[in-house]
């Protein structure tokens, strides 16, 4: 691009920059005013229990008496409000975390209904097929049902009515769009529906796929009526410090058949050498309501400079948020692959680095991923993916500032204007 050409952008950027933060002025001081709340929680969580230094010290071995771990797990549902929780660096990931939760609770014979239609890729194969011999849901015997959505996205009574059997153990919901067109749930979506599950089914489990959505509202799942709910620490909770890990949280008699899934029957929470993890664990839980807020922001500038220049997001600008995850439509794979890239492009880690689609574990389709982060795979770092298939849908998410969001979607405007596409 020429130098004047250049200049010419940058006084253009301006003013599409100035218009989007004067359009969505309301809705940052909205963000400010629940991470002011949630900071608050966080910390009243912490002097309670009386955090202190010694429990950021490192545990081996068995770690049986580790006073952090014990305290980190009580802080956390603290702050969820939930009765128990067990927050680990050695759980892999955000679909790790829901498996332990859900084999945790489910026992062969049992029914698994998806109120909220077919959950993310990944736990496909932990649902898994009848005999696959991969130790799935399926293969031990319990059947999943997933009740579709209703075009506008929202819950199919009448379908998950009836679903239900005398073997319906566990109703799970997936908070978040995943690689959806759909709106995600709000909590008070959320509490409506948990009531209707349990009028519906007063003893069955009512679990919720909490990922990406902690901190983005002033209340969880499990304060308002979820029995249990998990999430990943490389999201938003970790605070884009945590190098790993994920909690689950909720009633206690069910976090503690987690904690069996997770080592062993007999064993559950009590041991686990934390391995000079657990103070970035505290200190990631701590900085979680800023950084969320930072993400959200970042999301809503993203959506309404895109929606400015005539491309369909979800959700838009002035729609309320739950989660971290910025939808665009593209119309066709070529743009969409060239706004992952763009995305790539404007990171502090691996920029030189082009992302192109591949084959990834755990997916159906060929998925592209722009992720230069400080921790892999940490998507409350700024990162965008798509799966290539039809419609064109890049799924943006993170941002540990509000000003890298917003150089990387100068970057995707320069990148596009200077491939016409704008």
């Amino acid at each position: 691009m020429s130098v004047s050409a250049l200049s010419e952008f940058e006084q253009q950027w301006e003013s599409w920059s100035n218009e989007a933060e004067e359009l969505v002025a309301d809705q940052f001081r909205h963000i400010d005013r629940v991470v002011e709340r949630n900071q608050q929680k966080v910390i009243q969580a912490f002097q309670q229990y009386k955090v202190s230094d010694y429990h950021f010290a490192g545990s081996t071995g068995y770690a049986y008496n580790d006073r952090g771990r014990e305290v980190l797990d009580k802080v956390y549902a603290k702050v969820f409000g939930a009765e128990a929780a067990i927050v680990r660096p050695h759980f892999v990931s955000g679909t790790h975390t829901i498996g332990v939760a859900l084999f945790g609770v489910l026992r062969p014979g049992d029914e698994l209904v998806f109120v909220t239609g077919r959950p993310y890729d990944t736990l496909h194969k932990v649902i898994g097929k009848a005999g696959d011999g991969t130790g799935s849901l399926a293969d031990w015997g319990i059947c999943s049902i997933e009740v579709p959505l209703l075009s506008e996205g929202d819950v199919d009574w009448e379908g998950v009515r009836a679903s239900v059997t005398e073997r319906t153990k566990v109703f799970a919901i997936q908070r978040s769009r995943g690689y959806d067109w759909r709106p995600s749930f709000t909590i008070a979506q959320l509490e409506e529906m948990i009531q209707r599950l349990k009028s519906l089914c007063p003893e069955a489990i009512v679990f919720v796929d909490n990922c990406y959505g902690e901190f983005t509202e002033e209340r969880e799942p499990t304060d308002v009526g979820a029995d249990l709910i998990a999430g990943s620490l490389i999201k938003n909770p970790g605070g884009g410090i945590a190098s790993s890990g994920g909690y689950i949280a909720g009633k206690e008699q069910y976090v503690e058949l987690a904690s069996y899934r997770l080592t062993a029957p007999g064993i559950g929470g009590e041991v686990g050498a934390m391995l000079d993890t657990t103070r970035s664990i505290y200190q990631g839980l701590f900085l979680a309501p800023l950084l969320v807020g930072q993400a959200v922001k970042g999301s809503i500038f993203a959506s309404a400079i895109f929606e400015q220049r005539g491309f369909e997001t979800r959700p838009r600008w002035n729609d309320p948020r739950t989660d971290l995850i910025q939808a665009i439509r593209f119309p066709s794979a070529d743009r969409l692959i060239r706004f992952v890239q763009a995305i790539q492009m404007a990171a502090a880690v691996d920029a030189h680095v082009v992302p192109e689609p591949w084959s990834m574990p755990g997916y159906e389709h060929p998925v592209i991923m722009a992720a230069g982060t400080f921790i892999q795979g940490g998507s409350l770092e700024l990162s965008a993916d798509a799966p290539i298939r039809e419609p064109y849908i890049a799924y943006m998410q993170g941002g540990l500032t509000y000003a890298h969001v917003k150089l990387a979607v100068k970057q995707v405007m320069s990148q596009f204007r200077e491939l016409n596409y704008l």
